[in-house]
């Protein structure tokens, strides 16, 4: 065989793929019966294709393939967490905001011991103690950093003490009174200040 033209091999495929031509075919079969070598190719050739057909009807046994599930690798948790983010970008987003905003709302913490409190008219200062006086009327929001509030007048608005203590006894205070001592209860804060303020521009 080595001495036959390539040639025919390609015709005993053509022949075996069922595409041989009437001419080619004629060509293969003559040469066939005078070369010994190419008929031992042709029956080579011609067990290999009676083995892949008779192999392609063969069916896995019941259960075969939930069984090969079972046993693959579990997959890992970090693939379902990407899965989760590609499907909710958006809650991805504002987690991504909520966490640069903290940082930043974090580092204006004030963690100094200097005081300071909001300059309003008919406030009494007296070194870290804020008082509103008897029969006084401070009209607006009053901030106490580091310090303490004595609220024995009217506030027409709201009080905030960071780092320090409210007091009042029979006091009248038309907003909100809130102690803030810790971090994220200063973090709050500011987030709700934010978006009081935003709100308001909104109306307006």
């Amino acid at each position: 065989m080595k001495t036959c033209a390539s040639e025919f091999v390609d015709y005993m495929h053509e022949y075996l793929d069922g595409d041989i031509s009437r001419e080619h075919e004629q060509l293969l079969k003559q040469h066939l019966q005078t070369c010994p070598d190419c008929q031992q190719h042709m029956h080579e050739l011609s067990d290999t294709v009676a083995f892949i057909k008779s192999a392609a009807h063969i069916t896995a046994p019941p259960r075969f393939e939930d069984q090969v599930i079972s046993r693959l690798p579990k997959r890992k948790s970090s693939a379902g967490i990407k899965r989760w983010f590609r499907q909710h970008p958006v809650l991805v987003a504002a987690a991504v905001f909520f966490l640069c905003m903290s940082a930043t709302l974090l580092g204006s913490f004030p963690n100094d011991d200097q005081f300071s409190v909001t300059k309003q008219p008919n406030l009494v200062v007296e070194g870290q103690t804020v008082t509103v006086p008897v029969g006084q009327v401070v009209k607006g929001d009053i901030v106490v950093k580091n310090g303490d509030i004595i609220v024995e007048g009217e506030v027409d608005g709201n009080i905030t003490v960071i780092n320090g203590n409210y007091m009042a006894s029979t006091a009248v205070v038309t907003g909100q009174v809130e102690e803030i001592d810790e971090m994220f209860e200063w973090l709050w804060y500011k987030i709700k200040d934010g978006f009081n303020k935003a709100i308001a521009v909104f109306n307006e």
